[in-house]
């Protein structure tokens, strides 16, 4: 009597699906049901839902001694998506289910006491490791509109027990679900905010086209009311769309805070409130979660009111600025996220407002540079362009009206093929680029060569902020599509440099 069962599924440690090998063994002895290999408490749980979804499935629960093991066992497993693997298990291990090819499947799904399918977190995860195995993917019905995403992926939807044990045993296969069934949801296009929408600031939106072609992180300065906001919430409008793989890996992350049925490739658009704490931004929690930073992968993360950021939240995000990842450690748990995000933050020149505006300020020295002082030199340096965005005046603001403005369909247009400018060139984005690759795509003219050598030793510019200004030039050389960077294009990057120090 064959009375031990192998089976495999997946667990989910941040982004990633490892395999676990679900190891079910029937001995003699008195009745029990063991689980060993770290189960959190929901996993240990799992065996009263298995227990109660054998018998309402009419099948026999064995009144013997059950062991099983989650290997490996050097990492916590958690959550309930070793339900439906457990379960086929012991069916397996009591011969009441027999198949000859189970090692070409993996598993996940919680199952109630009915023996219906619940949804699980990672089903994206999960389908993509999968694959890469050539393995076929049993999950609920709900999770296989996310898993279908996952190009090559052998996705079989179940709603209950019984329809993935009647494949097993080949009474009854279950359909394998098509990408082609998935229908795209509205995403809302409509309702976004357009470039044409935005009344005067035509140095502003300058500024803005220029981040967006280069993923150029932005700071704008500005007095309240004078529309930093509205212009920050219009750079997803002229971003490029998301690529297959990056909306995968998009949703990937959101899979984790939320469940997910419908298709997401919208640019991620985050606006935290600046109360928000050091974790909220980064990640953390036990076990970690991803942060604001990562939610905004691939798109943008929106900081409005930055000086009012604590400064430890704020100070946390300059290494992943940086390095476009984030490394969460935790008693047992060490995952790392990526956040390849572009930062867009506004803020005031004080704390009333109004400095170097035409209304009077209220601040006195001490309080400006206390409130200068929330941000620190090395923060601001991460930022590549900097803006100011003052109060428009009423009469240019009505004249303004009545013109036409570029929508952002154009806008948008020339942002791709920017970047399609520098994807040929090097592969990667401006922003990315090191300063080894800079040194060899960098063409200056020789006017240009000798502007830059002479901003330079005036203005004593530092190393990082000199390779800066050379990618944002870099950025605009590629909008007008200019092979060589020459003294306007240096001017104009010169010009869009941070100085934090004179708000």
């Amino acid at each position: 009597m064959v009375q031990l069962a192998t089976l495999q599924t997946r667990a989910l440690v941040g982004l990633q699906a490892p395999l676990v090998v679900v190891e079910v063994h029937i001995s003699n002895g008195l009745p029990a049901f063991s689980m060993v290999g770290l189960p959190e408490k929901a996993v240990r749980e799992s065996k009263e839902r298995v227990r109660s979804a054998l018998l309402n499935s009419g099948f026999k629960f064995p009144n013997r001694r059950i062991t099983v093991n989650l290997a490996p066992a050097e990492f916590p497993k958690q959550g309930s998506r070793f339900d439906l693997a457990i379960a086929l298990g012991v069916l397996i291990a009591t011969q009441q289910l027999r198949c000859e090819t189970i090692c070409d499947y993996e598993f996940i799904g919680e199952l109630t006491l009915s023996g219906h399918l619940q949804p699980v977190y990672g089903a994206l995860s999960t389908a993509l490791a999968t694959t890469k195995l050539a393995r076929s993917l049993v999950l609920p019905k709900e999770n296989a509109e996310i898993a279908s995403l996952v190009v090559d992926a052998c996705i079989l939807p179940a709603n209950h027990l019984l329809e993935v044990c009647q494949h097993l045993t080949e009474q009854k296969a279950l359909t394998i679900f098509k990408a082609e069934q998935v229908i795209d949801k509205p995403s809302g296009q409509e309702n976004k905010l357009d470039l044409a929408d935005v009344q005067g600031h035509a140095h502003a939106k300058r500024v803005l086209e220029i981040a967006a072609a280069g993923q150029h992180n932005l700071l704008m300065v500005g007095p309240p009311g004078s529309g930093k906001t509205m212009l920050a919430q219009c750079l997803p409008s002229i971003l490029p769309d998301l690529s297959s793989i990056q909306a995968c890996e998009v949703l990937s992350i959101y899979a984790l805070r939320q469940k997910l049925t419908n298709r997401q490739k919208e640019v991620p658009f985050r606006q935290p409130h600046h109360s928000s704490s050091m974790q909220a931004l980064v990640g953390g929690g036990s076990p970690p979660q991803p942060g604001e930073i990562s939610l905004a992968h691939h798109g943008v993360l929106f900081l409005d009111e930055l000086g009012e950021f604590t400064r430890n939240a704020l100070e946390a995000l300059r290494e992943p600025m940086e390095q476009r990842e984030i490394n969460i450690a935790r008693c047992g748990y060490h995952t790392t996220f990526p956040c390849n995000f572009q930062l867009i933050a506004a803020m005031n020149p004080c704390a009333c407002g109004y400095s170097n505006s035409s209304q009077p300020c209220r601040c006195g020295i001490a309080a400006l540079r206390r409130y200068q002082q929330k941000l620190s030199g090395p923060l601001i340096n991460r930022f590549d362009l900097q803006v100011d965005v003052p109060i428009p005046d009423l009469k240019k603001l009505r004249m303004a009206s009545v013109l036409s403005h570029e929508s952002s369909q154009i806008v948008k247009q020339r942002v791709v093929e920017a970047r399609q400018r520098q994807e040929k060139r090097q592969k990667i984005l401006n922003v990315a680029l090191n300063n080894r690759m800079l040194k060899k795509m960098i063409q200056l003219t020789d006017t240009g060569e000798s502007f830059i050598d002479h901003s330079v030793q005036k203005l004593n510019i530092s190393p990082r902020r000199y390779y800066k200004m050379l990618k944002v030039a870099r950025t605009i050389a590629d909008l007008d599509d200019c092979t060589q960077i020459n003294q306007q294009h240096l001017s104009e990057a010169l010009g869009l440099q941070p100085i934090w120090h004179e708000f």
